[in-house]
Formats: C-alpha cells, structure tokens, sequence
C-alpha cells in the first residue's frame, strides 16, 4: 500500500486491497517468506532447526504451536540487556503490554517499526472503506484516546501500552492527518497523566470544536460510554468554562492547563447553546448528534466484551451509526472492516494477507490431529470453511512465530480469496465448575436476556461481570451487577432465575438438575464499583485505553474480586431448578 500518507488517495488504497485479497494463497506465502528471511538470524528459529527455510512446509514442520508462557524466556532475555537477535533480527527498542483481562498479569510484547507500519496500513485500509460509505468533511475528530507513559525498562528499552506506542510513534501525526482523523484535543491532553482530568478536557475542546467534529471514536466502546455517562454529571461545569474563558481549578497538571488554556476564550454564546441543547434532551437520547450536528457516526472496537454497551451508546448516539474498528489485539492486527455499515452484532473483518502468515485450528474438530504429538493440525488461510469456527495462529514481524492468540472466530464468507471472520469469544474466559463450559458468549447472552426484564422499569445494567465460586460445596456461578437504579425484590429474583435458565450448556443444565453445580448467585453492587475497578487498573499501571472490565474474575483477579466483593449491597439466589 501507499509509502507516503501525505497522499492517500481511498480508492487507490481499496484498489491495492483488493488485488492482495484477490490471490492470499500467493501473498501468504510471500509474507511468511519475509517475515523469516528478516528474522533468519534469530535464536528462535534456529534454535528449532529452521536453517532458513521459508516455505510454508518447513516452517510448519519446525516450528511448534506456542502461547505467551512459551515466549517468556526470550523476551527475558530482551527485557534484561540481551541485545542479540533473540526473537527478531533487528534489536527491539519498544515493548508493549497487553491490558491483561484475560489472565490477570500483563504481557511483554515487542513493538517493532514494522508493527507500525501494518498498524498503518490497516487504519488507512479501513478508513478508505468507511469513508466510502460517510464521507466526511475536513475538521477533527472527538476521540476518547490516552497515551499512558512510557516506562524505562533499561537503557535502549522503554514499554508502553499498544496504542501509547502507536500515539508516541514519529508517524502517527501525519497519518491521522492525512486520513482526515485529527484528534480535536491538543497532544498534551492524549499524554496527560491523569485520567479523569484529560477526559474532561477531552469533552471540553470537543465542545469548543462542536461544529468541526465529524465523528467519535475511542479504542474501545466502553471508552466512550464511560465519557458521556461523565458528561452527564460534569457539562454545567464544562458549559461555565466556556462561559468564563477559564479552565476548572480541577485541571491541576501543567502542561494540560497551559494547553487548554491556549483553546479557552469567554464564549457566552457557546455555553448558552450547549446548555439549551442538554436541558431539552430526553434522559439524554441522541446527545452526541445534539452536541455534534456535523458527526457522521461513531468509531471503535465495538465487538466481543464491547457489545454489553451497545444499548447505551446507540441512545447516547440517536441516528448516528456505530461503526466497529477493525479486528486486532496487543500483538498485532488481523483483519479490516470493509463493510462499515454493517451493525456491530453481525460485523465480519477482512483478513489482510500482507501483514501476517496466518492458520487456523478447528474450534471442535478433534480428528485433524498430528499423529505425532496428538497437536490439533493446522490450516491455512484460505483452508477455512465458512460456518466453521476456529481458533487464530498468528506468524507477524514484530517476533511472534506459530502463536496462539486465544480468539475464537467464526468464517462467515469470502472477500475476494480471503476470509471474512466474525468475533466469536476468547478461548480461555470459561465459567466451568465440573462438565460445564460456559464462555464469555453464554454469559453476555445470559445477562440480556435478565435486562429485558429490568428495561421494563426503565432501569439498566451499568456493567457486570462473572466468577466461580468454589468456597462451598457444591460450587456455583456468581454474576455481579451494577445498576442505575433499584428494582424490587421480584424482579432482581426473576432476573436471577432467568440467567440460570439462560445458561443452555448441556454439562451445565445437566449439573443443576442433579445439584452437583449450585443455585446461580446474583450480587447487586453499589454505585460506581466498576469505577472504583477502572481506577485500580489505571493505579496498577494500565490505561483507559485498553480497559476492558474483565469477564470473568478468576484467581488471578483476586484484588479485583475484593473489590466488588467488598461493595456488594444485596445477593439474591436462583430458584429456577428447585
């Protein structure tokens, strides 16, 4: 694709997607050539007798399936001053970390300039697909982005978060710019050291740029619920400071005063109709096309554990569409949404064939297995079958060979000669006591189906999250919730046994008949708990930006699991197979 993003040109960019997709066979095979022919000299391959080989073949053949726990040696090496071409060929400067909300602890990754390069690639090749479909005008964008700070592991070797990589990287100014994705927020507040402080300057320049903002975006969706649910309890103070010229006494960092100060002049006219606006919304339906008349839609990863906002920001978002980002991880990027319109439930991503060496291991297909090691084969990109399920392997340039990333998805058709995925769940986030196996999926599902219930007393569930609970015998799933309100007795008992009764595991139905799985527990939590969770995440380290409240608490969550267990105000058990 394009070298120089001072010139994109979308179509030429759709055009170049296309004929890669036209033949991923070939272009398969051309990437994991380059991919080993860079990283030929590393200790990694050789050390698994690869000799230089770069067909698909040996590779295969030499280089054995692996997660994260298998990479840690090396990247202890890296982390440690080994300066030597230990997983890539070129030294490694930038590690990222992963959010940890699969397994509780945060991974080392490495975070090359190559990495960045696909990174590009890919948000140009979605951007060119979207705005094919709403075209937007010049102006900025109002995105919920924080850039955390990077911290020095050694000499030569910093670490950051994936997206404070991308944001810190020399070519990550002009290329929004030149996608027409400038943030409206000065730099100073995306690298602000304070959360809450830069969201509030966040949704202040948004305000003083409100004409000019032709969409919102955050990385994940609950980024941007999480900022109008803020909204709402802070724009009579935002309204003053655009009435006065003068920036709250609550912005307390420096460079962030200093910058916002710069943007600040007393604008009565603004803040009056700002004000008007929100005081003639009803509970708040279609406040950001009110706040933001010339926005086109709303941008961000909107699949998987991002769906339980849906609700919300559709009513925050009126008529606007929500467009889903396209489909990637901390490690690296998959697979682009070239279908924008497409709701978030029922989007599929397009695997770029260029910026990784990819295979697929059937979901629940136990016959392909290796008469060697009993290790479930393998296939390839363009192998997959639409209406199966399978588990990702990814082969990128950034160090990761053969490597499980722990997503379960599903193919649901062809773009050309690739296939499109739909996002199923994560591999390792299961609700099991015995024989049951519920996955993320089977929770989510689970707790709409208990919020239709409360929906009819105009009441809704902030966020929830799930653990097993082995401390009596027998063991039983407890779901938290956090509400925006009080529902009575009946109902919360009724919303407990209907998530029971929703739980449609054959292992699970089965265990609760016979009483070797519990009665279903439903623990109501008070007010801003996942906030008090938000905060303790960001205080251990991590960013708003890849915040995802964890769906599952499990052992390695314990300080989480204290948390909300120490804010839980009433439990209710379920009745539903008594």
């Amino acid at each position: 694709m394009l070298d120089k993003m001072e010139h994109f040109d979308p179509q030429q960019v759709i055009e170049e997607f296309d004929a890669l997709t036209m033949d991923a066979e070939r272009v398969q095979r051309e990437t994991l050539k380059h991919i080993l022919e860079e990283n030929s000299q590393t200790e990694y391959l050789h050390g698994f007798g690869l000799r230089g080989r770069t067909d698909p073949e040996s590779y295969k053949a030499c280089i054995p399936l692996v997660d994260h726990t298998d990479l840690e040696p090396y990247i202890q090496k890296i982390l440690e001053g080994d300066d030597s071409p230990v997983i890539t060929g070129k030294p490694v400067a930038t590690m990222s970390l992963s959010s940890g909300t699969t397994q509780g602890k945060r991974k080392f990754i490495p975070f090359t300039d190559e990495l960045m390069e696909c990174t590009l690639n890919v948000f140009r090749a979605s951007f060119a697909f979207r705005n094919r479909e709403f075209p937007i005008g010049k102006g900025k964008a109002l995105q919920f982005i924080y850039g955390s700070k990077p911290v020095k592991v050694r000499d030569g070797l910093t670490a950051g978060t994936a997206t404070t990589n991308v944001y810190r990287h020399p070519r990550f100014k002009a290329a929004m710019e030149s996608i027409q994705s400038q943030p409206c927020s000065p730099y100073e507040v995306i690298f602000g050291p304070d959360f809450q402080q830069c969201l509030y300057c966040h949704l202040l320049c948004g305000l003083l740029y409100r004409n000019e903002i032709q969409f919102v975006s955050s990385t994940f969706a609950h980024s941007m619920v999480h900022a109008f649910r803020t909204f709402e309890l802070i724009w009579e103070d935002l309204c003053e400071d655009i009435r006065s010229g003068e920036l709250s006494t609550k912005i307390t960092d420096p460079s962030v005063r200093t910058a916002m100060t710069k943007l600040l002049k007393p604008n009565p006219e603004l803040a009056n109709l700002i004000y008007e606006k929100c005081s003639g919304l009803s509970s708040w339906y279609g406040l950001i096309p009110a706040l933001f008349p010339s926005a086109k839609y709303l941008f961000g990863i909107m699949t998987g554990s991002m769906e339980p906002y849906l609700p919300k920001l559709r009513h925050y978002a009126g008529e606007l569409p929500l467009v889903s980002a396209d489909y990637g991880a901390s490690e690296g990027w998959i697979a682009v949404n070239v279908d924008p319109k497409s709701p978030p439930e029922s989007v599929n991503f397009v695997v770029l064939p260029n910026i990784g060496y990819f295979e697929f291991i059937p979901a629940r297909d136990n016959n392909q297995r290796d008469d060697v090691d009993g290790e479930v084969r393998p296939i390839g990109l363009t192998e997959v079958k639409v209406g199966e399920e399978y588990e990702i392997i990814v082969t990128i340039c950034s160090g990761l060979y053969r490597y499980r990333l722990g997503d379960i998805v599903k193919v649901t058709g062809f773009y050309n000669s690739c296939p499109k995925l739909n996002f199923v769940c994560r591999k390792n986030l299961l609700l099991t006591i015995n024989i049951d196996k519920n996955t993320e999926k089977d929770l989510q599902l689970s707790v709409e189906a208990a919020t239709k219930i409360i929906a009819n007393e105009k009441l809704e569930v902030v966020d929830f999250t799930s653990h097993v609970d082995m401390s009596s015998d027998p063991g039983h799933y407890v779901i938290f919730w956090e509400m925006n309100g009080e529902a009575s007795e009946m109902v919360m008992n009724e919303c407990c046994n209907c998530m029971d009764r929703s739980f449609l595991d054959a292992g699970y139905v089965s265990s609760r008949k016979v009483k070797s799985i519990g009665p279903l527990e439903l623990r109501v939590l008070r007010k801003g708990t996942f906030h008090k969770v938000l905060e303790h995440v960001l205080k251990m380290g991590g960013t708003a930006n890849q915040f995802k409240t964890p769906r599952c608490i499990g052992a390695a969550h314990h300080r989480i699991l204290t948390i909300l267990s120490n804010n839980v105000v009433k439990s209710y058990f379920s009745t539903a197979y008594d």
